[in-house]
């Protein structure tokens, strides 16, 4: 059985700028457990595009609206949930960024990072906007 090791919330508004909260809430969480180098990187990289993501394109940068951070963290593996509250979107819809005809565009990353970097990755509507969560080990 798990037993958690750290519960931790953050709630940021939909400005670019809270963008560079991420990395301290990052380190904090690899102060508290033990994880790998490259595991935590490709966390700090996944987390980040999806707060970016929640931020610009799900809140439309409207510093009235928030986006919501949870962790959950286990010995073995790190759970995070990023909630916005925007209109939503169709995680399949959104174009592959490998393809010739998208390599050049500025936008259409995130949403590849984030399936790529995390073990486990989960789009889901809400009352609110739309939930990502994010399952990474540790290890």
């Amino acid at each position: 059985m798990d037993n958690k090791i750290l519960n931790l919330s953050r709630i940021l508004k939909s400005e670019r700028k809270a963008i560079k909260e991420i990395e301290p809430l990052m380190f904090e969480i690899r102060r508290s457990i033990k994880i790998n180098d490259q595991k935590f990187y490709n966390m700090l990289i996944a987390v980040t595009e999806a707060v970016n993501n929640a931020i610009v394109h799900g809140n439309r940068c409207d510093p009235d609206k928030s986006v919501n951070i949870a962790v959950q963290g286990f010995k073995e593996y790190v759970i995070i949930t990023i909630e916005d509250e925007g209109n939503g979107f169709d995680p399949e819809s959104v174009a592959d960024p490998r393809a010739p005809e998208n390599l050049m565009k500025e936008h259409g990353r995130g949403v590849f990072l984030i399936k790529q970097l995390s073990e486990f990755s989960e789009f889901n509507p809400t009352a609110k906007g739309t939930k990502i969560t994010m399952k990474f080990l540790t290890d």
